[in-house]
C-alpha cells in the first residue's frame, strides 16, 4: 500500500518498526496467556499445531504445568531456534549486505528479486526440516468464508492504516519513516497480539510463540519487495542502521534465552522482561542518540 500511494518510507519504517516491537509484544503475550492456560490446552482448537516448529499441541500434564506455573516459565521447543531463529538471522545479514554498503544503499529492485529467492530458501529449509507426522483437518465451507474474509479485513485495515499514519505523520510534522516505525508498526502488531493469545490458549503454545519469526521473515523478504521495486533511498543512515540492527538483537536475544535460559526451553518471566528491557533499550536510544528529542 505505501509503495502504491507513493510514501515508500512509511513501508520501510514499517517493515523495521514492527520486526522490533513483535517479538517482545508476542513473547509477553504467550507468557501472559499461557498462566491461565488448562493443562493440555483449553480446547477450542481446531487441526494441529502449524509453525515450522511442527508437532500438535504442546500437552503437559497437570503436574508439569503447575510445576511451570511455579517456576515461571512458558515452555517452546527447541526446534524454533535452529528452524526458524538462525535462518531468519541469515536473512537479516543478507537485507544488511543488500542495503548498508554506501554504493547499494536502500532498497532496488535487484534487492527485490534477490530476497524472493531468499524467502523461498528460508521456506523448502523449515518445512523439510521441521515437518512432523500429518494429522487429518476438516475445514467447514464457514471457516473457508471466515478465513477468506479475514484476508480481505486486514487488506483494508492496512490501506488505512497507511492512509491515517501519512495524514498524522503530516500533522504532527514527523518524516513518514518515523510514522511507521512507531505508528504504522505497532498497528500492524495488534492482529498479531490476538492470534498469539487466542493460539496460546489454544494449547499450541509452540506456534504463538514462534509464529512471530516466520512473519518476521516475511516482512522482510515478500514485504520488501513491492518496496525495492519503487526503489527506497535511505535518507537517514543513522536510523536505518540503528534499527536494522535492533531487528537482528531481537531474534538473536530470542534464540539465546531460549537456548541457554533455562533447563526446559522456554520463557521464564526474567527472560521475558529482559526482551520487553531490550525494546524499552531501542526506544531509548533512537530517540535520545538517533533523533535527539532533548
Amino acid at each position: 500500500t505505501s509503495a502504491i500511494r507513493g510514501v515508500a518510507e512509511i513501508g520501510l519504517g514499517a517493515m523495521l518498526g514492527s520486526n522490533i516491537i513483535a517479538i517482545p509484544l508476542m513473547v509477553t503475550t504467550a507468557y501472559l496467556a499461557s498462566r491461565g492456560m488448562r493443562p493440555g490446552g483449553s480446547g477450542g482448537g481446531q487441526g494441529g499445531e502449524g509453525g515450522s516448529s511442527g508437532g500438535a499441541r504442546d500437552p503437559e500434564s497437570r503436574a508439569d504445568h503447575e510445576r511451570h506455573l511455579g517456576e515461571h516459565l512458558v515452555r517452546v521447543k527447541h526446534e524454533a531456534v535452529t528452524v526458524q531463529a538462525l535462518p531468519y538471522l541469515a536473512i537479516l545479514a543478507l537485507v544488511a549486505l543488500l542495503t548498508l554498503p554506501a554504493p547499494w544503499r536502500g532498497l532496488q529492485p535487484v534487492d527485490g528479486w534477490i530476497m524472493l529467492a531468499a524467502y523461498l530458501a528460508y521456506l523448502g529449509q523449515a518445512i523439510f526440516r521441521g515437518r512432523g507426522e500429518g494429522e487429518d483437518v476438516q475445514w467447514k465451507k464457514k471457516e473457508i468464508l471466515l478465513a477468506v474474509a479475514g484476508v480481505a479485513v486486514l487488506a483494508v485495515g492496512a490501506y488505512f492504516t497507511v492512509a491515517s499514519t501519512k495524514n498524522i505523520a503530516s500533522a504532527l510534522g514527523i518524516s513518514p519513516l518515523i510514522g511507521g516505525l512507531f505508528i504504522t508498526a505497532t498497528m500492524a502488531a495488534l492482529p498479531e497480539i490476538f492470534a498469539t493469545w487466542s493460539v496460546t490458549k489454544s494449547g499450541q503454545v509452540t506456534s504463538a510463540a514462534t509464529s512471530v519469526l516466520g512473519d518476521h521473515a516475511v516482512t522482510m523478504t515478500i514485504a520488501f519487495f513491492p518496496l525495492a521495486l519503487v526503489t527506497v533511498p535511505v535518507k537517514d543512515f543513522r536510523l536505518y542502521w540503528v534499527n536494522l540492527a535492533f531487528v537482528a538483537l531481537m531474534p538473536a536475544l530470542y534464540a539465546a534465552l531460549l537456548h541457554w535460559g533455562s533447563r526446559e526451553h522456554g520463557f521464564k518471566r526474567w527472560e521475558v522482561l529482559v526482551i520487553d528491557g531490550a525494546y524499552v533499550a531501542y526506544l531509548a536510544v533512537v530517540l535520545f542518540w538517533v533523533l535527539n528529542v532533548l
